[in-house]
């Protein structure tokens, strides 16, 4: 790592402070950082449109239209059937992938699954959420993740008997096979580690995230990424109600309520990207959430049916996880369910609950549970990630929200007794004297559980000090591309002013990877940086296109004719790496002048030490007014050849430690002396 990142590190986030609140110590042997997360779950494009969706109570479940159905294909014997129900969780633009950035042509962009192709989308999402491109991980990154059948293989490439001749039947498996979900992601983002698809049916992708857990755990991991996609095809459907069938007679889903009906389906994609935490904290990762236990198991044949739940396994594995934890279960204060609306399933949930917490608590009613289900439909194979990520957002913002559709507890549940209370509005997340903390369980057909228990992380510290001026950067494929990022940009600056720029163009630089089409802007601290990246002052930004290949740096150094007093003085403080150089030569300088060179070109009171929040930024980026003396003082031949030579010199050392290092040096008159000694003569 260069001197200069390093120095970035401590002027822009200040990884140990301005990130997270942790120190070493903090993190336990076995805890797992959650570092980034990306989804797109019906009503939401990414995980911040989910928590807000969430928080309202809003009831994303879209209701369509005769119209809707018959332009998607329904027959009209199917609408006429009392029985069919006109809803469904879509997703929006699902027929949207961006095949050029992963490198596939658009012929094989069609034959991939769209929740294969919106899987790979979000990888990248949640990487990048997580401050990472995968070629900028040191180690190794495992993907655990499951996709469900989607009918998009069986109803778009099979029927077409041209397509199928020409690419044959081993092409249209590996396009949208469940066996190709991780390891095509792994191919694609180019990542070493252990690449292992999942398949347990609804608990799939909180499966996936277990199994991640132990991989980065056992070594075998540094880094690793788990989810799930379930994208059902077509989404403009609804599906057929069956009288005392699992599924809803109305297209909502009651979890826990008097009038619960079962589920309804929906599609969804979620990815999150884990570490283990004592790594996160040293490497200074975003830190949203702390997986602190995790366990998985099967019911065996202790239930009335294969697709049945069981009362013993879910007890048993949520028993397991609390352990692993090493929590007691009354410091945990909620628990996303797997909460189908069934009434048996239902019923058996909240009973495993309370046979799991009364091993060790009386109390009654004091932790909160909920079900994604309700506000999203049942995701099937990415059910567990969606419970896990709203989880997560709601210990971030320390608020529980309220289940949707929740009226009246279901009276075959002993909720009065139990440790338990549905949230039925948004509540405040009170800390109750411990760290916050929440489980997690999903719970699939075949009867293979999961169940992760989650701790808050401490409220983050102020980021240190930094530079007055900050550079923001940009790159992306092609020029909509670029105009969209900008665009996200602005709108996530003006929703979170409080974030520090230098955070921000930390990130921006170290966190993304550098694509053709680029922009910058170099914005000053308090000005409005969403207002100048919508080209409010358009002259301030700049934009290009890189060609492929490297390109060659030359240094041109200026002579005499353009010093003054003061110049150059905002660099020497705030920088170090300038500041240094000519603390250097003036001391070199000092016995053959009989002055201080400093005091010469910085006149007046001597500048601070410290990085400045209150730089002369005039005298930073050019000339301000001085006193006659202190210009003429520095018009003398003997003390402007050694100031500019100090200045040349000090500012092409600064620039060669950002990394631009000169391939040629070429000075005029006196500029020749700074070009000699950066190459070397």
């Amino acid at each position: 790592m260069t001197e200069q990142l390093e120095h970035d590190r401590e002027m822009a986030a200040d990884p140990q402070a301005g990130e997270h609140a942790f120190d070493d110590s903090a993190a336990g042997e076995f805890d797992v950082a959650i570092i980034g997360m990306s989804g797109r779950f019906p009503g939401a494009d990414d995980v911040d449109a989910f928590w807000s969706n969430l928080r309202a109570g809003r009831d994303a479940i879209t209701r369509f239209s005769e119209d809707d159905l018959r332009a998607a294909g329904v027959p009209d014997e199917l609408l006429r059937n009392p029985h069919y129900v006109r809803a469904s969780g879509k997703l929006r633009d699902v027929q949207h992938f961006d095949a050029g950035f992963f490198g596939y042509s658009p012929r094989e962009a069609e034959l991939l699954e769209p929740g294969h192709r919106i899987f790979l989308e979000c990888a990248w999402e949640a990487l990048e959420d997580a401050g990472y491109v995968p070629e900028a991980v040191r180690g190794r990154v495992g993907v655990y993740a499951g996709a469900g059948s989607s009918g998009y293989t069986e109803q778009h490439l099979l029927p077409n008997a041209a397509l199928m001749a020409s690419i044959g039947g081993l092409q249209a498996n590996l396009a949208g096979g469940k066996d190709f979900l991780a390891t095509r992601t792994s191919y694609k983002l180019d990542l070493r580690g252990p690449s292992v698809n999942v398949q347990t049916a609804c608990s799939t992708s909180l499966v996936a995230v277990h199994l991640a857990v132990q991989s980065l755990l056992g070594g075998e991991s540094d880094l690793a990424l788990a989810g799930g996609a379930s994208v059902l095809i077509p989404q403009d459907s609804g599906y057929m109600y069956s009288p005392g069938g699992v599924v809803s007679p109305d297209g909502s889903c009651r979890a826990f309520d008097a009038r619960s009906a079962g589920p309804l389906s929906g599609s969804g994609v979620g990815v999150v990207v884990l570490k283990r935490l004592a790594d996160a904290v040293r490497d200074g990762d975003p830190v949203r959430a702390v997986i602190k236990g995790s366990a998985i198991n099967n019911d065996g044949a202790a239930k009335v049916a294969y697709t049945a739940p069981g009362v013993e396994g879910q007890a048993t594995v949520i028993t397991e996880a609390i352990a692993a934890a090493g929590v007691e279960p009354d410091t945990i204060g909620y628990v996303e369910a797997h909460g189908t609306g069934t009434d048996l399933g239902d019923t058996i949930e909240i009973a495993a609950l309370t046979r799991a917490f009364r091993a060790s608590t009386d109390r009654t009613g004091y932790c909160a549970v909920g079900s994604v289900k309700t506000s999203i439909g049942h995701l099937d194979t990415a059910a567990g990630v969606a419970g896990l990520i709203k989880t997560v957002l709601a210990l971030e913002h320390r608020e529980i929200p309220p289940t949707t559709h929740f009226e009246t507890p279901n009276p075959k549940i002993d909720f009065a007794s139990s440790p338990f209370h549905v949230a039925a509005r948004l509540e405040p997340w009170k800390a109750d004297g411990h760290p916050r903390r929440a489980g997690v369980s999903s719970f699939g057909i075949g009867g293979t559980n999961a169940h992760l228990v989650l701790e808050e992380v401490p409220e983050p510290e102020p980021s240190g000090p930094s530079r007055p001026w900050q550079l923001l950067t940009l790159s992306a494929r092609g020029p909509r591309a670029l105009d969209e990022a900008a665009r996200r940009l602005a709108d996530h600056l003006a929703a979170h002013p409080e974030l520090p720029l230098a955070d921000v163009a930390f990130t921006l630089r170290e966190g993304r990877r550098a694509f053709p089409h680029r922009r910058t802007l170099a914005v000053r601290a308090g000005e409005d940086a969403a207002a100048l990246l919508r080209g409010s002052v358009p002259e301030r930004i700049a934009g290009g296109v890189v060609e492929g290949g490297s390109r060659t740096v030359a240094f041109l150094f200026p002579g005499l004719g353009d010093h003054y007093p003061n110049m150059a003085r905002g660099l020497y403080e705030a920088e170090r790496v300038f500041r240094a150089e000519v603390d250097r030569c003036a001391e070199i300088l000092r016995p053959r002048l009989g002055l201080d060179l400093r005091e010469v070109l910085f006149p007046g009171d001597a500048p601070s030490d410290a990085p400045a929040g209150g730089v002369d930024l005039r005298a930073m980026l050019g000339r301000s007014a001085q006193p006659d003396a202190a210009a003429e003082r520095l018009n003398r031949t003997e003390l402007a050849q050694p100031a500019v030579f100090v200045v040349d010199y000090a500012l092409a050392k600064l620039w060669m430690s950002w990394g631009i290092v000169p391939d040629a040096v070429i000075g005029h008159s006196l500029g020749e002396y700074a070009a000699a000694c950066i190459a070397g003569v």
